[in-house]
């Protein structure tokens, strides 16, 4: 069994591939977000391991900037865990008292996040609930751009005030006729 660690960012990703025992087989290595890079990143699964159902990949959480390695890596068939940023800061600080958070260390600890217990297969969303949160994204930032509306105080009249503010304004329509 192998497992991959990739720490995703929006031009590269560094990736550290673990073996059965814990061992490191692939010093982390960078590759680019793009078909080139994904191409890097099966070379090197593919010096260790044929068949990709051997292969667990944890990626970190980092919105829309592992779409398109997501689906391309389940394209592929691989098997993948996507953890909260939180999750992995976590496990981060109890496995060392340093402060190690390089995109380097994140993917060896993504690895190794896989390697302590079982993590639920990443299911992609449905097409319907990727479109609605683009609508909302939209929504939001054009409501970011609109320029903010104070509304009108309302003012509460006295409703004895009104019948004599009437009053005076007849007697005075009626003077000035005469």
């Amino acid at each position: 069994m192998l497992y991959i660690g990739i720490d995703v960012a929006s031009k590269k990703h560094d990736c550290c591939i673990i073996g059965d025992g814990a061992e490191i087989l692939a010093p982390v290595f960078t590759f680019e977000n793009n078909a080139e890079g994904y191409d890097v990143l099966l070379k090197a699964v593919r010096n260790h391991c044929r068949d990709f159902k051997d292969v667990r990949i944890g990626i970190e959480s980092t919105g829309h900037y592992s779409n398109n390695l997501i689906s391309f890596l389940q394209g592929k068939g691989f098997c993948l865990a996507v953890f909260n940023p939180l999750q992995v800061n976590l496990f981060r600080k109890a496995q060392s008292l340093r402060k190690t958070k390089t995109d380097k260390a994140d993917a060896r600890f993504l690895a190794q996040m896989l390697m302590s217990s079982d993590h639920p297969i990443y299911a992609p969303q449905s097409l319907e609930i990727s479109e609605l949160k683009a609508l909302v994204h939209e929504l939001k930032s054009s409501k970011a751009r609109l320029p903010e509306v104070k509304p009108v105080p309302f003012i509460d009249y006295d409703p004895i005030e009104i019948q004599e503010d009437k009053k005076q304004g007849i007697l005075k329509i009626k003077k000035l006729k005469k």
